[in-house]
């Protein structure tokens, strides 16, 4: 997958990451709670959004405490499902300003967290999965051309 060196473990967790001993909060969190008292819409939601995805390749579910992450070497986008919806965000290599972004905040000149809310299967369209590819390369740690 990639030249870079093996990933590391947290004994405790169970999580990997990129980099070693990497600061992190351990938790053990049950996918299914993310949806507990949300429509079923939502799951399907959810669902289709994690189906584009692992459209670019094999993706880690990560449930959270607070939001359900997707990681290959590191985690490159999130969700948090709404009752209206999911709220989340792409982490990509370059700024993209889209309407479809409700914010985009710069931590690096290649990383870029992109904000979005997706209320409907629709919206995961040809241009939302243009942008997940580019997320996965990210959490690949590749750029793409």
């Amino acid at each position: 997958m990639s030249a870079r060196g093996p990933l590391w473990t947290c004994e405790k967790c169970g999580r990997t990451f990129a980099n070693r001993n990497q600061s992190h909060a351990c938790g053990r969190h049950r996918l299914e709670a993310h949806f507990e008292g949300r429509p079923p819409e939502v799951r399907t939601l959810f669902d289709a959004f994690l189906a584009a995805l692992q459209e670019n390749g094999p993706v880690t579910v990560l449930p959270q405490k607070t939001r359900i992450a997707f990681h290959v070497r590191m985690s490159f986008a999130q969700v948090t499902p709404r009752r209206g919806g999911l709220d989340g965000h792409l982490v990509l290599a370059r700024r993209v300003e889209d309407p479809r972004f409700l914010e985009v905040r710069t931590f690096s000149p290649r990383n870029h967290l992109h904000r979005f809310r997706i209320a409907k299967a629709e919206e995961i369209d040809a241009r939302m999965r243009a942008w997940m590819r580019e997320a996965y390369a990210v959490g690949e740690q590749r750029h793409l051309d």
